[in-house]
């Protein structure tokens, strides 16, 4: 199953109802259940259908969600082509053909001057945010690893991602404050991810301390790695254009 935004996921319109939306989630995880169907290695695509049904299914995540969504059309007229993260053609030819239609609308502006402004007032502080956020998972997880059920170890785990939720709000408010100059648009598109990844791992890895399942701890550490990755390109991206 390709990855697509939740609504595309669970085979929906936007517009679709609350039962629309869980009779099309029973037919999916029936469809790609490995119980039902041996034949396929269904693991990943139940995770992502589960992940799905999660926002889509809870009325007010899926307002939420529905508002993200309408972020990534404000990027999108900003002059770069998103599709809730997930392309259907690479991100980098995607990013590249943004940028130049982007540049293109801000010819005659003072360019190196709004580089440094936007740098200055949105990536960087943007990417200490998410430092803060993914570099101590980690260390968190080895501490939680010793006793998963000790109750003093789960609310340590807890008040951290209590922590990175209200980092991870900071930096979704500074990363909108600004539009994004020419040349940075690679750089703007791969934030952008980077925090759409690290929102869904904390969702994932709060949903442990709720449940015990070790699925969402895997399923967190993944979209954390994930977005690790989309930060690194964003820093290459940077000193591109600096």
């Amino acid at each position: 199953m390709h990855q697509h935004n939740h609504y595309q996921t669970l085979d929906v319109h936007q517009a679709a109802t609350q039962a629309e939306i869980k009779q099309s989630y029973r037919r999916l995880v029936k469809q790609f259940h490995p119980d039902q169907n041996p034949d396929l290695d269904g693991h990943d695509d139940i995770a992502t259908i589960n992940a799905a049904y999660e926002v889509l299914g809870d009325p007010q995540r899926r307002r939420t969600y529905d508002q993200q969504l309408q972020d990534i059309e404000r990027l999108e007229a900003a002059g770069f082509d998103i599709n809730d993260g997930t392309p259907t053609e690479s991100r980098h030819q995607r990013a590249a053909a943004a940028q130049r239609r982007y540049q293109q609308r801000k010819t005659g502006q003072d360019s190196d001057e709004q580089l440094k402004r936007w740098i200055n007032r949105v990536y960087q502080p943007v990417n200490r945010l998410i430092s803060k956020i993914l570099n101590p998972l980690k260390e968190q997880l080895d501490d939680l690893a010793a006793d998963p059920f000790d109750d003093e170890l789960l609310e340590a785990f807890q008040t951290y991602l209590d922590e990175c939720r209200e980092l991870l709000k900071k930096a979704q408010t500074t990363f909108k404050s600004m539009s994004n100059p020419p040349g940075t648009a690679k750089v703007a598109a791969d934030l952008f991810y980077c925090l759409n990844q690290v929102g869904d791992g904390i969702d994932e890895l709060e949903r442990f301390v709720t449940s015990y399942n070790e699925q969402y701890l895997h399923t967190g550490k993944e979209l954390f790695r994930i977005a690790k990755g989309l930060r690194r390109e964003a820093q290459a991206a940077v000193r591109k254009v600096v």
